[in-house]
């Protein structure tokens, strides 16, 4: 049982290795190194095309998804002292996939900085990666969540010590008389998911959920495929999405109807998803 104060485990990060070499540092394409060069059966050329057979796959399998760096975005000024950077925008001139956000976005506020807000008509999803804030009249701190139905009412966001927040924005139908929701990280549990891993359900609707995830070093998920669109927001740590690795601010989208071979940490990672409430693992 992880406590609820208890700090989460999150190990240094390796030394940095150049980004050329980290897919082939990792699997699918450490195995095309087992055979030692020297050995009598070795065959140089075949072992080539080995390589360069994996690197195409991983190259055709990575291509479905869409990442985002935060260290590559640019920065755009909604307001004094409020800087986005978009990590992802659906496209206008076609329909929304299965739980595709109409935007994700990174939202930075310089310290005394307020902003209006997003399009009142979306749904609004806020994560408090860093800092404290207030959105309407709600104080919010680390890893902090609050979510506002389609037509709430717009709401100040602002901060007094500076804050980074993640924001989602979305055409999720209204069922009935949708509340806010607010989820408070001190006063929220982390229920076990599996091994080394445990699931915090922030909001779920019609099979989707947003949520966060918490993993040991070491922990793993098996091969899956995505019934809705799945995000990745790299809240703490660092995580292999097949032969991709993400860090700390780093997004990803896999459209629904892909899937990952591989998903694991060996750091450790904290990680705001927002997709299948029930995950369709491969047997």
């Amino acid at each position: 049982m992880v406590s609820r104060r208890t700090p989460l485990r999150i190990d240094p990060a390796p030394d940095a290795v150049d980004p050329e070499l980290v897919p082939l540092l990792s699997e699918p394409f450490a195995a095309a190194w087992s055979a030692a060069p020297d050995a009598p059966d070795a065959d140089p050329g075949a072992m080539r095309q080995r390589l360069l057979g994996r690197l195409a796959a991983s190259k055709a399998a990575s291509a479905a998804m869409i990442t985002a760096r935060r260290r590559q975005l640019v920065s755009v000024c909604v307001a004094d002292g409020v800087s986005m950077r978009t990590l992802y925008a659906a496209a206008a001139d076609r329909p929304l996939r299965p739980g595709e956000p109409l935007r994700a976005s990174l939202v930075e506020l310089q310290p005394g900085a307020h902003w209006s807000g997003p399009d009142p008509a979306h749904r609004r999803e806020w994560l408090v990666l860093r800092g404290r804030v207030r959105v309407g009249g709600t104080s919010m701190a680390l890893r902090d969540y609050r979510a506002l139905p389609a037509g709430w009412p717009a709401e100040t966001v602002g901060s007094e010590s500076g804050a980074l927040l993640f924001l989602r924005e979305s055409a999720v139908p209204t069922q009935g008389a949708e509340s806010a929701c607010f989820v408070r990280d001190a006063a929220a549990d982390w229920p076990a998911f599996g091994p080394g891993i445990r699931r915090r359900v922030l909001w779920q609707q019609d099979g989707q959920a947003a949520l966060l995830y918490h993993a040991e070093p070491g922990a793993s998920v098996p091969m899956h495929t995505h019934g809705h669109d799945e995000e990745c927001l790299m809240v703490q740590g660092e995580l292999f999405l097949d032969d991709i690795l993400l860090q700390e601010g780093d997004y990803q989208l896999a459209p629904a109807g892909t899937g990952h071979r591989i998903t694991q940490t060996d750091t450790g990672v904290v990680i705001y998803a927002h997709g299948d409430l029930d995950l369709k693992f491969i047997g």
